[in-house]
């Protein structure tokens, strides 16, 4: 029989394991690798991370839990396809929650912290110039980052997962409804809520910041579109 350690072992082996596949297909949504609709089956997922079966559906599922990915019946998962609805909810709960984290971090932050935080702005910054596919991806995870560097200064490592899920889903809402090849998340804006940070300013960065995510928003379209048969579709 199996030590209660060797099993506890194996289990928290596997659970790690689980935790970086889900991590890895988090990055590539959040960088827009992956599209909306994307099938992830427990074989591929199992094959490419090297794992069993059972690790690459632990994976799949902890990431459905976040609403990143969708498992269907008789069909597997696939990334999931918000709707328009869902939408408008994930930049709600932005809106009632970055503020807060914002003055949390303002509340913990260090002069090393404005250091890094205008790091990733010039990177961001420099990302733009550059053409292509890499670049643009890199360009947006840089944006994203942005809004996690905030939650992680605020010292709260739950709003910090919270904030990595909404990043995330927002990823998938931009991709999907996104209407301008401009970056996703105002890169002047951005430098605009650290200097009222920095200036202590923490009214004028809240709004700055709800000015920020509505602006991301307003570059979306969710019109609800009625959907068209097949003749329909290819009528002049």
């Amino acid at each position: 029989m199996k030590s209660a350690a060797k099993v506890q072992q194996a289990e928290d082996s596997a659970e790690t394991g689980a935790q970086q596949i889900r991590d890895a297909i988090r990055e590539a949504i959040v960088e827009r690798r992956l599209s909306p609709g994307t099938k992830l089956s427990e074989s591929d997922v199992g094959n490419l991370f090297n794992v069993s079966r059972t690790l690459a559906r632990a994976a799949l599922q902890a990431l459905s839990y976040e609403g990143l990915v969708s498992v269907e019946k008789n069909r597997g998962a696939f990334v999931a396809y918000p709707s328009p609805e869902e939408a408008r909810q994930i930049f709600s709960a932005r809106r009632l929650v970055e503020p807060g984290i914002l003055r949390e971090a303002a509340a913990r932050i260090k002069p090393a912290d404005i250091i890094h935080l205008r790091q990733l702005l010039l990177e961001e910054g420099r990302l733009m110039s550059e053409r292509g596919q890499t670049a643009r991806r890199a360009e947006i995870k840089a944006s994203g980052d942005f809004h996690l560097m905030l939650a992680v200064i605020s010292g709260n490592a739950i709003m910090q997962r919270f904030m990595e899920e909404l990043v995330a889903r927002s990823s998938l809402v931009i991709a999907l409804y996104g209407q301008s090849t401009a970056s996703s998340c105002g890169h002047s804006e951005h430098g605009d809520i650290i200097s009222a940070i920095e200036s202590k300013e923490l009214d004028r960065a809240c709004q700055l910041m709800l000015h920020h995510i509505a602006h991301i928003e307003a570059d979306l379209d969710l019109r609800e579109r009625k959907s068209l048969g097949l003749k329909e579709a290819f009528e002049l």
